[in-house]
């Protein structure tokens, strides 16, 4: 994140759109009508996706009339995370909220989400009463957050949901990268945020067209797998690769020894023998295993101490008088 920015603002929305001509005009009420009566000091960082449409100019029209307004505009497609990503690098906000851009989430929910912010590292929002196709967006989406609650420990209904508020340190350390935005409440787990989910509400989309294909899927769960090991063994690389490559090892040397014992004891040929084979495939993928955890902990080692980078997060210090 973008340290340099001018003093920090207790409120930033960050908004991701991809050809959403027809919906900002309504966006910049809905959001007025829900801010603008808390009198709290906030900004709209809107980023354009590289829309085709007349997205950026309907957007530039609303940042000349209203300040408050940073257009943010990207020079191709590059997807939600990288979007939600610039986003963050240019708020202010000790608070950063999150939300689509199609008017399926409601700001007037933004308020409660600040409330439970003053408790919690981030809030996340749970489409209870969700407006969309059940076969092709709900059912997907209920396996996927069954999938990633399991996997991940972070036990969400609703991963998918763009309407979420960080307290910024939460953010400031993120680097987001595929589709790996839907996961943010659990990589940011490594660092011990607090984290809740409450209800809010989902409206059917009016204008435009989604932009959710069902081919996402199969990126998520490689981002997941992805996930799974930066929260696991990010800084210990040995311990997986390590302990797959002791397991192929035994067992190829188990069947080795089983097909050694065979040939001494009643005289079959083992030369021929399909387990032969798969005896010194294990062993070699077991070697080759261990090696690859030795270099992820080679890497590992490199990352960290080039940078000055800490394997730990601090939430505070606190010392008695006098401390230096």
């Amino acid at each position: 994140m973008n340290h340099e920015l001018s003093q920090s603002i207790p409120l930033s929305l960050v908004i991701p759109v991809l050809n959403e001509e027809g919906n900002l005009r309504p966006l910049e009420s809905a959001i007025g009508q829900a801010l603008d009566p808390l009198g709290l000091a906030y900004e709209v960082i809107l980023v354009d996706d590289g829309s085709t449409d007349g997205t950026l100019a309907v957007a530039q029209a609303i940042q000349a009339g209203d300040p408050r307004w940073v257009i943010v505009s990207l020079r191709r497609n590059f997807g939600q995370t990288a979007a939600l990503s610039a986003g963050f690098d240019h708020a202010r906000g000790e608070v950063i909220v999150t939300l689509d851009g199609d008017l399926q989430n409601d700001p007037a929910d933004i308020p409660t989400l600040l409330e439970l912010a003053k408790e919690y590292d981030l809030v996340s929002g749970w489409r209870v009463d969700r407006k969309d196709p059940f076969w092709t967006r709900r059912l997907p989406s209920r396996i996927a957050n069954w999938v990633i609650s399991a996997v991940t420990g972070v036990r969400l209904h609703d991963y998918g949901c763009t309407l979420k508020a960080y307290r910024r340190e939460v953010v400031r350390n993120l680097r987001l990268y595929g589709e790996m935005h839907r996961f943010i409440p659990a990589v940011a787990s490594w660092m011990g945020v607090s984290v809740t989910e409450i209800k809010v509400r989902h409206h059917p989309r009016r204008i435009g067209r989604s932009k959710y294909t069902l081919g996402r899927i199969f990126r998520v769960l490689l981002d997941l797998l992805t996930v799974k090991f930066l929260l696991s063994y990010s800084t210990k690389p040995i311990q997986i690769f390590g302990l797959l490559g002791l397991f192929s090892g035994v067992a190829g040397g188990l069947l080795g020894v089983y097909l050694t014992l065979l040939k001494l004891t009643t005289g079959q040929a083992i030369g021929n023998r399909p387990l032969l084979l798969l005896s010194v495939l294990l062993v070699i993928l077991g070697v080759q295993l261990v090696i690859l955890g030795l270099l992820g902990e080679l890497v590992v080692r490199i990352y960290y101490e080039s940078q000055s980078k800490p394997t730990y997060t601090i939430r505070h210090v606190l010392r008695g008088p006098g401390g230096e």
